[in-house]
């Protein structure tokens, strides 16, 4: 999974030794692989395992799991408003592939990861008004370019994709073959 941290140079941590940055990075490169194995019941001392690093270093730059989570979680956030933004781009042309793109990934990236399904479960930073913009205008061309239905909503999106992640979930289903075709059955549905 590629997911872009912070840099070292950036914000708060441009004035911590080159030790503390470089442990920081390690810390949350860890945290990101032990949370998309086993969601949140992946635990700190699990991270600072696969970091090579105590706990107390997982604490310094998190003090809680809580915060680790929440900084898990934002990076799953952007990415997920940085592809809404691209597909949006691409809907101009092909407003039903583009949406096809972002199911795909979706569903690709759920199937891997267990933190990214809680994320997109618990919702609290991905209802941003810009990322729902942009899927009502994907939806709005594909309505226009008679590819999609002409009742289709954000929601009626985010319903399907959330409901099928869960049932998938619940029944332990990792193969990501499975994944895909259950983003197939949704574009399906939005279709006229």
């Amino acid at each position: 999974m590629n997911v872009v941290t912070c840099s070292p140079e950036s914000g708060e941590w441009a004035g911590r030794r080159v030790d503390a940055r470089r442990n920081h990075e390690r810390v949350l490169a860890a945290a990101v692989e032990v949370f998309t194995e086993h969601g949140l019941g992946a635990t700190i001392p699990q991270v600072a395992a696969r970091a090579g690093v105590g706990k107390a270093t997982v604490y310094r730059s998190y003090p809680t799991k809580a915060d680790l989570v929440q900084a898990l979680a934002q990076l799953h956030i952007d990415w997920l408003k940085g592809l809404i933004e691209q597909v949006a781009q691409q809907a101009q042309t092909d407003a039903r592939q583009a949406l096809d793109v972002l199911l795909q990934a979706i569903a690709g990236r759920l199937a891997q990861d267990r933190l990214m399904v809680e994320v997109l479960s618990g919702s609290d930073g991905i209802d941003d008004e810009r990322s729902t913009r942009q899927l009502e205008r994907t939806l709005a061309l594909g309505r226009a370019q008679g590819t999609l239905r002409k009742d289709v909503t954000a929601m009626d999106v985010q319903v399907l994709v959330s409901g099928f992640a869960r049932a998938l979930i619940d029944l332990e289903i990792r193969d990501p073959e499975v994944w895909r075709r259950y983003a197939d059955l949704t574009l399906a549905a939005l279709r006229p």
